[in-house]
């Protein structure tokens, strides 16, 4: 079964849960405010991915943030920001059939999926 990670009042994740119900794939709904993410699946997410990419930037999360923490992000500092606030993980993240996705296109989800 995937599990789509995001949060549940986002218009990107609203659109990504219906092209899964749509595309019939089962699927579980993983809320980061209810159930955040553990480091350990965050880095995980990373090796696959690049912690870059699930660093959402342009949130509204991370441009409220003081710009010295905005500046000269590194791995370690975008670990620790995603741990303490997880609405800065750019979403959605799909999990599904031992590949990891993330942000909503429905082209590549699509041809990833099968």
């Amino acid at each position: 079964m995937a599990t789509i990670h995001g949060i549940r009042n986002c218009d990107t994740m609203k659109k990504a849960r219906a092209w899964l119900e749509a595309a019939g794939i089962e699927h579980r709904f993983r809320d980061y405010k209810a159930e955040p993410p553990r480091r350990a699946e965050l880095e995980a997410w990373a090796a696959t991915l690049g912690w870059e990419a699930l660093l959402n930037r342009a949130g509204t999360t991370f441009r409220k943030l003081p710009e010295a923490e905005r500046e000269g992000i590194d791995e370690a500092r975008a670990f620790a920001l995603m741990l303490a606030q997880p609405s800065v993980i750019k979403r959605p993240v799909l999990e599904a059939g031992g590949r990891v996705l993330v942000g909503f296109k429905a082209e590549e989800w699509a041809k990833a999926l099968g």
